[in-house]
């Protein structure tokens, strides 16, 4: 018999000190890691990278208190009616809506927002407009109007003597981790309409604004409904490592973590490896390609109004058919001057290289001022890049940027999403029935188009608040779609009834 392996505390770290990752690969402990690590804090090593993510013991002990009480409220809320959570969605909304509450929330805003601007963070999602908050209100009004769901019948088999039935159940505590993004707090409390409890961890720019929503509306509309407290709960920290303490808690039933880049990624890396399913996408843009039948107004339009604004749908990479580029490129041109325009701004275009006499020179040889997150920059308005580069997910303030590359045929576009896309969104811009029966076949995404590729959206595509969206970049995901939305997170509980007490196997 092999001898048990030690286990004992981890209370300090040495610099240079090696960590096995990936079952076969070392990375080593960094002296500003090793300084900062102290007894009582926590070290996950990220299984795919060799990240090693120090969570100091005060943001654990604050995660697992939020969490505690997060499925404390879960089982509270199996005890309040459908009735309960409906005057939740409503007096929540109610409390949005009235200035008196909304004044205190705008200013703590401002606040975040002006201390953003003055650090060079970009405010683009953080601003609380009147259109996000009309939006926040109309999302909470559809919850409040949406069937519960709870103890539906989802199949029922009959037996001799007994019956079967699956019924649709909570599945727990669902954790969301999201940037600036004050809308979430209405979309993500969708949960609570099938009776699950939610944990936030919110950015740093916007945690004065998420504490107010929480002061003035959220919690007070729980009190009002009578939910328990506990269903809502706000991780009240700044760190980053709060939410990696989060993703890692065993206790969490889906992970949600809302934006873009490698920070989201290593999020759902953490969750994946902690045993709990993740609603991510770690990378967003879309792509657009132009079949051998694509009208070129119509390319115009697509690309225009996947320019309006810079969200995990907007358009990053075109792809255009070299048979038809002395048409379809000056079309598209067209569609990114236009969106520019729209925004009072330049456009700004990469070209894959091999592409670039497809594009007019002068574009290669004019400088426009581009608004980035740290401020304006003098760019090119057109410039070269690897055809590697079609992975870079382009994250523009108010200019719109994207990337084209000029392709042999439909097929060739397609091999070069499913190479260097985030498997997200795709568009074919084309008249031809046969050549989109072709490419829905073959694109490896989850939402596939026509148009413009700003409809992939819960809200605006199902009418109902999206709580996340997921790529195919980590997998499939297994039984739903790649909107996630509140009533979507569920599980199903089955329930014996015998009728004849003689009845055995």
């Amino acid at each position: 018999m092999k001898p048990a392996a030690t286990v004992a505390p981890l209370d300090a770290l040495d610099a240079g000190q090696p960590i096995v990752f990936g079952g076969n690969r070392v990375t080593t402990v960094s002296p500003e890691l090793a300084a900062s690590f102290t007894s009582g804090d926590r070290l996950v090593v990220v299984q795919d990278t060799g990240d090693l993510l120090h969570i100091p013991a005060a943001e654990h002990a604050l995660v697992e208190a939020a969490v505690s009480n997060a499925a404390d409220g879960f089982a509270g809320l199996a005890r309040c009616t459908d009735a309960q959570i409906t005057s939740f969605f409503s007096q929540f909304g109610l409390l949005l809506a009235d200035d008196s509450a909304f004044d205190r929330i705008a200013d703590a805003n401002e606040t975040d927002v002006a201390a953003a601007k003055a650090a060079g963070r970009s405010t683009t999602r953080l601003e609380l407009t009147p259109t996000m908050r009309a939006d926040m209100i109309e999302g909470l009004a559809v919850w409040e109007q949406a069937a519960s769901g709870r103890d539906g019948v989802v199949d029922a088999v009959e037996h001799d003597g007994w019956t079967l039935e699956a019924l649709r159940a909570p599945l727990g505590v669902v954790a969301f981790v999201f940037e600036g993004r004050p809308n979430v707090f209405a979309d993500a409390c969708g949960v609570l309409r099938s009776g699950n409890a939610v944990v936030f961890r919110i950015g740093s720019d916007a945690l004065g604004t998420a504490r107010a929503i929480v002061e003035h509306a959220l919690e007070p509309a729980l009190a009002r409904s009578g939910l328990p407290v506990g269903a809502v709960q706000l991780v009240d920290s700044p760190a980053r490592s709060a939410g990696h303490a989060l993703f890692s808690d065993q206790r969490i039933a889906l992970a949600v973590a809302r934006g873009s880049g490698a920070a989201v990624a290593q999020l759902g890396a953490v969750a994946a490896q902690a045993g709990t399913p993740v609603s991510l996408h770690g990378t967003g843009g879309a792509w657009i390609v132009t079949g051998e039948h694509a009208d070129a107004n119509r390319l115009t339009a697509a690309v225009t109004h996947s320019l309006d604004r810079k969200v995990c749908n907007t358009l990053n990479c075109l792809a255009v058919l070299r048979s038809r580029a002395g048409e379809l490129v000056p079309a598209a041109l067209a569609g990114l001057d236009a969106a520019a325009t729209g925004r009072g701004t330049a456009g700004r275009l990469h070209v894959v290289e091999g592409s670039e006499a497809h594009v007019p020179a002068a574009r290669f040889d004019t400088t426009v001022t581009i608004e980035r997150a740290e401020g304006p920059v003098t760019e090119p308005a057109a410039s070269t890049l690897s055809e590697a580069g079609l992975a870079t997910e382009w994250e523009w303030e108010d200019s719109p940027e994207m990337t084209l590359v000029v392709v042999d045929s439909v097929e060739q576009a397609v091999v070069l999403f499913n190479r260097y896309s985030p498997h997200f969104v795709a568009t074919l811009i084309s008249d031809g029935a046969d050549e989109h029966d072709a490419f829905y076949a073959s694109v490896d995404a989850p939402f596939v188009g026509n148009g413009f590729t700003r409809w992939v959206d819960g809200q605006y595509a199902l009418d109902k608040p999206e709580l996340g969206l997921s790529n195919w970049q980590g997998g499939r995901m297994l039984g739903r779609g790649g909107i996630l939305s509140g009533d979507s997170v569920h599980t199903v509980r089955y329930r014996a009834s015998v009728t004849d007490s003689g009845t055995h196997r």
